[in-house]
């Protein structure tokens, strides 16, 4: 039944309308700037209306005839025209602006014109208008009891303060550092008589949002304060009441599931199987208490990207959500109930958590849940064209994509068919990009490829420069990946300074398929036959000269990635039935691919916070959580929607998972130890050989209870060869020389090599890092295996702008009485960086250094120490600050001499930083804007040899 009591929150909201456009505001285009109003209104952003305020401020100090000046005309449209800029730099997809910042920016760029005495009358006419404004609030803002509220129906009703200040309590309870009294009386200040009813909520929620700066517990609050409403607008939609307040969810959220899960199959939503559990009893297992732990930026992008909705009404419940994704990966278990509360458990609770394609399907009509595709493109045009066709069904179901287009005959091949010269690979890619383009996962996240070329291919030098943003554009890829596949044989040669021969694959057939000294021995004779004219197409280039155009197209573009052919293949546990030819879109995933097999991985990742304290890893928690982990993701594969047969002939025939982890940041933080120091290179081979002992052992479980996967028989795992045994075999092949690797254990090994011996192995691979950017964001935690970015900066994403605050970081200056305004400002001017500020001790600054203040070398070292461990591999991203060749060069060289099968991007950092905001002001604008890390080039290439940076 719903009722018709008037409170402030019972009518249904769309809260990302609620904070971006309100109901009178006509519909804006894709990245419109909007404008949020001391009010709480939000209008579209006008730069004209900046250009009267500076004007006004022109007439104040220079008078009427002065101002009108063409010259004063003239600058004052340049000034406005350069804020405008910095805001749509922010937030190139659109945004909300306090009017605050708009202020704080006009004080700035009249500042830095030298227009000092203009920029006085302006600071002095915003200091008098506060003031009035002040002065009048005091003088007619309303009592509690006379504020009258107005409903979505018109009528009105006065504002019911005690649910007001009962929501914003249990926001707050439980987290210190926060007051819900500021936050009830600032919301006050904003209210005025016929407030509209979403305007209370807003009011609330950019009170809270704009403290985070003053405390991290606040970003708790503001998510808190934001589930008021999305339990408005969910139970108001399923009929069950029209607002409940978080206590009351507790009785709430038992009734409300089995409503949604009709409704969600009413709507053709969820598929008609999950109406077959005992929803009663999975009902009475959610935990609504689990609703609080949520961070501002996990609950919004919960909001926008994930949560299932009808017309644009989001009816999904953070633990119905959870819910019905466990439900649907139980699916298939003969106790589904008992499964399903044990998967909701684990998600539920941020110790694990499933990939974003198993949250996106699971339990509806069409469960794509894996995450990763790998193709080979065969050398036919029916087979190009096909494998295209491929590219954009996966895309559609949310896949991400690696392409192995080194099959693929190069420029001025011979084409026997047509008795023509073939065209290359370059523009089959262009219309991969632009496939990646239109084809962009049904709307939910744009549609993402990677393309992979091995190094001796002809037509590599132009692979190379597909992401320039010059020359032809027609031979140009500007929105798909690329990644250079470099067999082990280059780099001794870039080592031996020797000279390396390209090849058209259609003249060396068999080297796509060859790895190891079997690859040497092949390549080798046909650099003879080249040499003796056996092979008309080909070219012969200086190793180290073809390695330096590597990494300056890797500096200035982003792109390709370094990735190495022979460790993924020496060390792959499925050698026996196949060649690894790529990697994935993200550089964890290495399978075997061919023309009746597409390769699937399917994700997920333990929150290393959850399984550590500060004596070190929970190994008991641990070991459960990855048992159940395993068990899910191994339910995957049979649940799977598969959109193309060579994926589930591929899926079924290995069953392949990748687990992961995140949070190994912050479980650093936790222990004290610095992510540039040998403690965390230590922490992280040991964290990961516990979680690869649990891993095996839980797939050797299910081998048990289902049986080992098909094509087990003469696999590693059959030979007893496990990953620490394929890192020796590794080194067997390159030689002692050309491996630096540690070898220590100190788990029990021969007894799993036994346990294997005996029940087999459920699947062919078990772990692969991804990069857990989206997840790691849901569950409030450093991404993956990434060192801290910023310790204070604006996050930009999909679903808007974020202050992000290291809670850590915080928590220590509060012990040591240090974190005040001025702290703030501080971390501000010097862009999240404790280096430079003054009174923070060494000890902090060690522990709280940033990505581009962590040596590359501990980045390279901590990822050696995983990848012993790990069947697939990492997607390890490598942060250098100062960029040059050299340091590249050796970066790149430790990289595959520490017997790395990947690496992902390089973020490099520009000389000059990003533009600063004001230090003081709007609270939360205040923070420069920042995006996330990307590849910068700089004033050089780096193998220019006359240029110092590059010495």
């Amino acid at each position: 039944m719903q009722t018709n009591t008037p409170s402030y929150g019972s009518s249904t909201v769309n809260p990302r309308t609620e904070l971006s456009a309100k109901e009178d505001l006509p519909a804006t285009a894709p990245g419109q700037l909007r404008v949020i109003k001391r009010n709480g209104a939000v209008v579209n952003y006008d730069e004209s209306k900046i250009v009267v305020a500076i004007t006004k401020a022109y007439l104040a100090e220079e008078g009427g005839t002065a101002a009108a000046s063409a010259r004063v005309r003239e600058t004052v449209a340049k000034q406005a025209a350069q804020i405008s800029t910095i805001f749509k730099r922010r937030m190139p997809s659109g945004g909300s602006i306090h009017i605050e910042e708009i202020q704080d920016q006009v004080e700035l760029a009249l500042m830095r014109t030298g227009e000092h005495k203009v920029a006085r009358a302006y600071v002095l006419y915003r200091a008098e208008h506060t003031r009035l404004r002040e002065q009048q609030r005091s003088q007619e803002q309303p009592s509690e009891s006379t504020i009258q509220v107005t409903y979505p129906d018109g009528t009105q009703a006065p504002l019911d303060t005690q649910r007001l200040q009962t929501v914003i309590d249990e926001a707050c309870a439980g987290l210190e550092g926060v007051s819900a009294g500021a936050i009830y009386q600032e919301t006050l200040k904003n209210l005025y008589p016929g407030v509209k009813l979403e305007d209370v909520r807003t009011s609330a929620v950019m009170t809270a949002r704009t403290m985070v700066e003053q405390d991290p517990n606040y970003t708790y609050v503001t998510a808190r304060l934001l589930l008021d409403t999305l339990r408005s607008e969910a139970l108001t939609f399923l009929g069950v009441t029209d607002s409940a307040t978080q206590s009351e969810m507790n009785y709430r959220y038992p009734s409300v599931l089995k409503p949604y899960i009709e409704k969600g199959v009413e709507l053709g939503l969820l598929s008609p199987h999950l109406l077959e559990y005992d929803l009663e009893v999975l009902g009475e297992a959610l935990k609504a208490e689990r609703d609080t732990q949520f961070t501002y930026l996990g609950l919004q992008t919960l909001y926008d990207r994930y949560f299932i909705h009808s017309n644009g009404v989001r009816f999904e419940l953070p633990q119905i959500f959870y819910m019905r994704v466990a439900m649907g990966l139980a699916s298939n278990e003969e106790d589904r109930e008992a499964r399903a509360i044990e998967f909701y458990n684990l998600i539920s609770s941020f110790d694990y958590m499933v990939s974003t394609p198993q949250l996106f399907n699971s339990g509806t009509l069409r469960p794509q849940l894996s995450s990763c595709f790998l193709t080979t493109v065969p050398d036919d045009l029916h087979g190009i064209y096909s494998a295209i066709k491929d590219n954009a069904m996966l895309s559609k179901w949310a896949g991400g994509l690696g392409n192995d287009w080194t099959p693929v005959r190069a420029l001025g091949a011979h084409i026997q068919g047509t008795n023509g010269q073939s065209q290359g690979i370059v523009p089959f890619l262009k219309v991969v990009n632009d496939t990646a383009v239109a084809v962009n996962q049904g709307g939910k996240r744009k549609g993402a490829v990677c393309a992979y070329l091995e190094t001796w291919h002809l037509d590599i030098e132009e692979f190379l420069e597909l992401r320039k943003n010059t020359g032809d554009d027609r031979r140009r890829t500007h929105d798909m990946n690329t990644a250079n596949w470099i067999p082990d044989l280059f780099m001794k040669r870039v080592f031996e300074d020797g000279e390396w021969t390209l090849f058209s694959p259609n003249n060396v057939p068999d080297l796509h398929d060859l790895h190891g000294l079997a690859f040497e021995r092949a390549y080798e004779e046909y650099e003879r036959r080249a040499a003796a004219g056996e092979i008309e197409v080909y070219k012969t280039v200086r190793a180290k000269d073809l390695w330096r155009k590597m990494l300056s197209m890797l500096f200035e573009t982003g792109h390709p990635w370094v990735t190495f052919k022979d460790s993924c293949n020496v060390r792959s546990p499925q050698q026996h039935v196949g060649t690894i030819h790529s990697s994935n879109l993200c550089t964890e995933i290495t399978l075997n691919t061919n023309a009746e097999e597409i390769a699937v991985c399917n994700l997920g990742s333990v929150n290393l916070v959850n399984h550590v304290t500060d004596t070190g890893l929970d190994q008991v928690k641990l070991e459960k959580t990855i048992k159940t982990a395993v068990r899910m993701l191994d339910n995957v594969i049979d649940i799977n929607y598969y959109s193309v047969p060579q994926a589930k002939n591929s899926n079924l025939k290995h069953r392949p998972v990748g687990m992961g982890v995140m949070g190994f940041q912050d479980a650093l933080y936790i222990q004290r130890i610095p992510y540039g120091s040998d403690h965390a290179v230590k922490f992280a081979d040991e964290s990961m050989e516990v979680i690869s002992y649990h891993a095996i052992q839980a797939s050797t479980d299910l081998a048990e209870e289902r049986g080992t996967y098909e094509s087990y028989k003469g696999s590693l795992w059959d030979q007893g060869i496990l990953p620490i045994d394929s890192l020796k075999m590794l080194q067997e092949t390159r030689g002692e020389k050309y491996l630096e690797a540690d070898f220590t254990t100190t788990q029990d090994w021969d007894a799993l090599r036994q346990r294997i011996a005996s029940t087999g192995m459920r699947n062919s691979n078990v772990l692969a890092i991804a990069p857990t950017a989206t997840i790691a964001n849901i569950t409030g935690v450093s991404q993956s295996i990434e060192p801290t970015y910023q310790n204070l900066y604006v996050k930009s994403n999909l679903s808007g702008e974020f202050t992000v605050v290291n809670p850590y970081l915080i928590r220590d200056l509060k012990a040591m009485n240090l974190w005040d305004p001025v702290m703030v400002n501080d971390l501000k001017y010097y862009d999240g960086s404790v280096q430079q500020i003054d009174r923070i001790p060494q000890e902090l600054k060690d522990l709280y250094a940033t990505a581009f203040e962590v040596e590359p070398r501990w980045l390279v070292d901590a990822a050696a120490r995983r990848q012993k461990w790990i069947d697939q591999a990492q997607s390890l991203n490598l942060y250098i600050a100062g960029a040059n060749g050299k340091k590249l060069d050796i970066t790149y060289r430790m990289a595959w001499l520490r017997g790395l099968k990947t690496t992902y991007y390089l973020r490099s950092l520009a000389a000059t930083s990003t533009e600063k905001s004001t230090v003081s002001g709007s609270k939360l604008n205040a923070v420069s804007s920042t995006p996330e890390p990307a590849a910068v080039p700089q004033a050089c290439s780096i193998d220019d040899p006359d240029c110092e940076a590059c010495q």
